[in-house]
């Protein structure tokens, strides 16, 4: 395992997911198919335009090939949304596409379940290909969301 920037340090949060690097762990597993699961039932960032907070659950699928992410750097990064203005489409694809180029994993799914505002959620998808064949992919179960629908 390289060196860590995160793992077993104290560090402080940061002020914006622009440019953040992600801690990698090598995937000890890299002959298997398996997914990743990562909820994020707390996801908050700011609008731009309101400076009103945003709330969403952020579930992340990946199936890695050669490195997995080093779970308090991703905590980290999206901590780093929290005092950030950014539209909710734009949140969702950012993380995937963060995830997506630091990873290189075989295919990834971000999922942005975004609490109504005027009554209205806007629920954001992005994948980075056609799903593999024979990888499980657990159903969401909309009742453990962490916002009103």
């Amino acid at each position: 395992m390289k060196k860590k920037n995160v793992l077993g340090q104290k560090v402080k949060a940061v002020d914006s997911p622009i440019s953040y690097k992600f801690d990698k762990i090598n995937n000890k597993n890299k002959n298997s198919l398996y997914n990743i699961r990562i909820t994020v039932p707390e996801f908050t960032s700011i609008c731009p335009v309101t400076g009103q907070p945003d709330f969403a659950t952020i579930i992340v699928d990946y199936v890695p090939k050669q490195s997995i992410v080093e779970s308090k750097s991703f905590k980290l990064f999206i901590q780093s949304f929290r005092n950030y203005g950014i539209f909710h489409e734009d949140v969702t694809l950012f993380i995937g596409k963060q995830l997506f180029n630091s990873l290189r994993p075989k295919w990834i799914r971000v999922q942005g379940f975004f609490a109504p505002r005027g009554g209205i959620p806007i629920d954001v998808f992005w994948q980075s290909s056609k799903q593999p064949n024979n990888i499980y992919l657990p159903e969401i179960d909309f009742s453990s969301l962490r916002i009103n629908r």
